[in-house]
């Protein structure tokens, strides 16, 4: 028998009802997370697990789990060691599959792999610290007061910097600025700013030069991620570290692309929609042999942010681990959670591979469909 061969495969497409439905900006309706989760269980008996999660308008997606249900009866037999053999031939097939849904197989392969060597992911994959600074990545809120009020809560959990999903207007967001910056100049706390691909060019330049005037840490996403030009002229006109949206551009040649051009003073990207650790690994390496930051997003469920948390941790290129907040709406079914610690910093998860234990009745509880293939 080879090592760790692949003898059944689950998929899980869960969405909680009872669950609050954030927004993060105006222009949004309520959101319905949908956390699609892959359990493989090899012939020696390791489990691997990999989660994404899709929002959507309406009701719950369905489509990654169904994607995922293509590929996987091919995968029963091959060896969950082979990782960047199964992500080509994946990413190989006639029909395109969605790179989430290579994602979420190719993180259970990692964390198969890593439970198989005894080690927790972030060590195979180098293991430069065992923790990294945190951010609150904040929901779209009603008011500026209530942001302030956010804020505050924010300070008082322990976070040292706070990334604002503001209600990407141009005329409302202008004024949100300028109020945290009054009130909170003097605080030592963080600011970063996200009106998700919202503004004109223009709009962009004005809110560029508020955030370099004021000194936050980046204005991400302030124009669409296609407008590659746009990046490149607002890049060029301001000092403020620009970001793009990081769930467009995400292929290697893609993202060197926008490198060449000079688009963006970082790589943003997700491991659980880039397709997955193995070309997350590549990307990382991208990053750092052009001497750039990578800051990677991590807003999601348990399993989204513990596989891009350690990225972070096996690269010293990253400065933040993006920590959706407040907690509990992202820990449905999850035993093992990646919370803030009072000084600002998230730790490795505790144990082999992802370091994250589900609670598997709880999944079921929450399941709108499942599939098993063996």
């Amino acid at each position: 028998m080879k090592p760790l061969e692949i003898s059944k495969i689950e998929v899980f497409i869960t969405g909680d009802e009872k669950q609050e439905r954030p927004r993060w900006a105006k222009y949004l309706e309520e959101i319905f997370t949908t956390n699609t989760i892959v359990r493989i269980t090899t012939k020696d008996g390791y489990i691997g697990i990999g989660g994404t999660i899709t929002y959507t308008e309406n009701h719950f997606d369905k489509s990654i789990g169904e994607t995922i249900r293509l590929y996987v009866p091919n995968l029963i037999g091959k060896s969950a060691l082979n990782t960047e053999k199964i992500w080509s031939w994946m990413s190989k097939r006639p029909t395109v599959i969605a790179k989430p849904a290579m994602s979420v197989i190719d993180i259970a392969l990692w964390d198969l792999r890593a439970k198989y060597a005894g080690m927790p992911l972030y060590q195979m994959l180098g293991g430069a610290r065992d923790k990294i600074l945190s951010y609150a990545s904040t929901p779209l809120l009603d008011s500026n007061q209530e942001y302030m009020e956010f804020i505050d809560r924010c300070i008082a959990e322990g976070f040292r910097a706070i990334k604002i999903h503001p209600y990407a207007v141009f005329k409302d967001d202008y004024p949100l600025v300028k109020e945290i910056q009054k009130k909170y100049r003097d605080s030592g706390i963080r600011f970063s700013f996200d009106p998700d691909q919202q503004y004109s060019r223009e709009e962009a330049y004005k809110m560029a030069k508020l955030l370099e005037e004021y000194d936050w840490d980046w204005f991400e996403a302030p124009l669409p991620d296609t407008d590659l030009e746009g990046y490149v002229n607002l890049k060029k006109k301001t000092n403020i570290p620009i970001s793009c949206g990081g769930n467009h551009y995400l292929s290697l040649a893609e993202i060197q692309h926008g490198i060449k051009l000079g688009a963006w003073t970082d790589i943003r990207v997700d491991t659980t929609v880039c397709g997955g650790i193995t070309p997350m690994r590549k990307l990382v390496a991208l990053a750092e042999a052009n001497n750039m930051r990578i800051e990677i997003q991590s807003w999601g469920m348990t399993l989204t942010q513990a596989a891009n948390l350690h990225i972070m941790l096996s690269t010293n290129a990253c400065t933040y681990f993006e920590q959706a907040y407040p907690y509990k709406p992202f820990e449905v079914g999850a035993l093992d959670v990646i919370r803030t610690d009072e000084n600002g910093y998230v730790h490795a998860p505790e144990g082999n591979g992802l370091g994250v234990r589900m609670d598997w009745d709880a999944i079921e509880n929450i399941t709108i469909e499942k599939f098993e293939y063996k």
